[in-house]
């Protein structure tokens, strides 16, 4: 079994420096801990974590809440949180909570318990009743909505929308369906927003008979797009508010002898990595999802260290990346 100083002769470093590494990962720089995280999982070393917490009094693990576990978009920001708790001696608790209360009263016990030592709430409403509970253990949101209270990382939802509506609108559409998310859940409310001021901008009478709401699913989606693709006077275009709706909306199209985009535009929101492999490939909005999630760890674990509060809406870059399934309207 490997030892500490087998941990500071791979590293090159001092047995001290090392331990304060594993023990207070806040007291060294980043760069140290990212040459003792290596060298511990060269030589395997497995530290007596239970008794750095009890020293420390501390966990040294976060808790993340995410509303949808099987979601690609989810998985990316996850994946920006893991690769900072890694590099700063942290773990990633995983909650799947389904947009369940019960669900995230469950996991929140974990923070009580002192199991976790703060949260990364991923969905964009206050589920996890963030402002109650903000004065008992630090919680950061990742996926965060206009509504979202500071410390919050997101991206101009309703800058975003509108800048697809508006992209649609310059190549020529003038019917443009959308396929929302849930009436009610904050992203898609904010997506609704730029989606419609882009048609009032461009004089377009909004329509409620050319808006479906789905949940997310590629099924849903489809289900979305099969019925636009029913009316006597179909839209020539749908913006779908994520690209798995997005997905399932070309399916319908192309399984009813649609050429996407020649008849039937479609475009998403997200990025996600079946976007560009999608047939044809989808035009859609680019989240900096693991950025995203990275900036919520490093906020997080500042707070959870006793580091100057940062109580910044942090608003991330978007960007619209045009493919295959947009066209010029005929």
């Amino acid at each position: 079994m490997s030892s500490i100083i087998d941990v500071a002769n791979a590293a090159g470093l001092s047995t001290a420096t090392v331990s304060r590494a594993l023990r207070t990962p806040e007291k060294v720089t980043e760069a140290t801990r990212a040459r003792v995280m290596a060298a511990v999982e060269a030589v395997d070393y497995r530290p007596n974590l239970l008794a750095r917490n009890l020293r420390s009094d501390r966990s040294f693990s976060v808790l993340v809440l995410v509303p949808g576990i099987a979601n690609p978009f989810f998985a990316n920001v996850t994946a920006g949180i893991e690769s900072i708790a890694w590099r700063r001696g942290y773990s990633v608790f995983l909650g799947d909570t389904r947009d369940s209360r019960d669900r995230e009263a469950h996991y929140e016990q974990l923070v009580e318990t002192r199991l976790a030592d703060g949260v990364i709430q991923l969905s964009p409403d206050y589920g996890f009743n963030a402002r109650q509970r903000a004065a008992s253990y630090p919680i950061v949101h990742a996926c965060g909505c206009e509504l979202t209270q500071a410390p919050s990382v997101r991206i101009d939802n309703a800058g975003a929308a509108r800048e697809m509506a508006d992209h649609l609108i310059a190549a020529g559409h003038r019917r443009i369906a959308t396929i929302s998310g849930p009436a009610a859940n904050p992203h898609a409310v904010d997506r609704m927003k730029g989606y419609r001021a882009a048609l009032e901008a461009a004089g377009i009478a909004f329509d409620p008979a050319l808006v479906r709401f789905g949940d997310w699913s590629m099924g849903s989606g489809a289900a979305a797009a099969n019925e636009f693709l029913m009316l006597p006077n179909r839209p020539t275009a749908i913006f779908s508010m994520n690209d798995e709706m997005a997905i399932g909306a070309i399916q319908s199209a192309t399984a009813r002898g649609l050429r996407v985009p020649h008849d039937l535009a479609i475009t998403g929101f997200d990025d996600i990595s079946f976007a560009a492999h999608s047939t044809p490939s989808l035009t859609t909005i680019a989240q900096p999802a693991e950025a995203m999630g990275a900036k919520a760890c490093e906020i997080l674990i500042d707070r959870i260290e006793g580091k100057a509060a940062d109580d910044t809406v942090h608003i991330l870059s978007h960007e619209l990346i045009v493919r295959q399934s947009s066209a010029t309207a005929n």
